[in-house]
């Protein structure tokens, strides 16, 4: 199986007790599905906000690349064969304009160093921080478990496009069945083993390496379920996946 993909379904996991700082790989998919979503961006900000108040929680969020990632690679593909460092380089450049939106969407309470390159920022001393791609060779992904890595961070949330794991991709496969629940072992033998630009799986091999490697978890939910989402923040059942 090549790729791992999610579906609508109703299945729950059981609570997990979060900490006080939350990384978030935020897809590209829910910042910009065919157009920017203002709507889902005022959605978020509110969301954010609630959650900085009332629970003094603090945030890392990445921004993925989206569908203008892929347009800008696909035109230049048009034009000329691109190697994957080039098509690295146009995805990461897309991230950092997602990462200046997010940033100006929480000027009041972001830091206003967005990290496009490791170590950039050490402490965090603002509710919301926003981190961008750094080098070729990795998603997005990578960064939110390297940031958990850097700043102590148990687990990442994966709030993409994906609601759920599946065994295979459900639009091809009748058979694909939604997990809860998974291993690093097992969900890296359902994806590719090198990274691809432009490849789709909930968390990309570079990043599920350093998972398992670090004991870092991930909660993969739909990104644009805020409601979802805050009950998996408050301790709640919640429908995703959990890999660890």
């Amino acid at each position: 199986m090549q790729s791992v993909f999610s579906g609508d379904t109703l299945l729950t996991i059981m609570n997990h007790r979060f900490g006080k700082v939350v990384v978030i790989a935020l897809g590209g998919s829910v910042i910009f599905p065919n157009n920017i979503d203002s709507d889902f961006l005022r959605r978020f900000r509110l969301f954010i906000r609630d959650q900085v108040s009332r629970y003094q929680r603090k945030f890392l969020i990445v921004a993925g690349g989206g569908k203008i990632c892929r347009a800008y690679q696909q035109a230049a593909s048009e034009v000329i064969q691109l190697p994957s460092e080039d098509q690295d380089w146009l995805g990461i450049h897309t991230t950092r304009c997602n990462a200046q939106l997010l940033r100006s969407v929480f000027r009041d309470i972001a830091n206003p160093v967005v990290i496009d390159e490791r170590y950039k920022v050490r402490t965090l001393r603002y509710p919301v921080t926003i981190a961008s791609g750094w080098r070729p060779g990795n998603s997005t992904d990578y960064i939110a478990f390297a940031l958990a890595e850097d700043f102590g961070v148990d687990e990442v949330v994966v709030a993409g496009k994906p609601k759920y794991v599946y065994t295979k991709d459900p639009r091809k496969y009748k058979s694909a069945k939604p997990l809860t629940l998974i291993s690093w072992k097992e969900y890296r033998k359902l994806i590719p083993r090198k990274w691809v630009p432009g490849a789709h799986a909930p968390v990309d091999s570079v990043a599920a390496r350093l998972g398992q490697e670090e004991g870092i978890s991930a909660f993969v939910i739909g990104g644009t379920d805020l409601k979802n989402f805050q009950d998996m923040l408050n301790g709640k059942e919640f429908r995703g996946t959990m890999i660890g």
